[in-house]
């Protein structure tokens, strides 16, 4: 399987949001429809970083 490409900064603010919102991991997978492996790293990275960590 390849690599679909980066997602937005919108779309990763959006994640970030929802999740603060507190909605599970597999409710924005959902709602978003992203996969909910790239819901967890982006959640991670704004945890360890404090950003939305677009450029990683």
């Amino acid at each position: 399987m390849g690599r679909s490409q980066e997602l937005s900064e919108f779309k990763h603010g959006t994640v970030i949001g929802c999740h603060l919102c507190n909605k599970s991991i597999c409710e924005i997978s959902l709602l978003l429809n992203i996969p909910r492996s790239t819901v967890i790293g982006i959640i991670t990275k704004w945890k360890q970083l404090g950003t939305t960590a677009t450029q990683l």
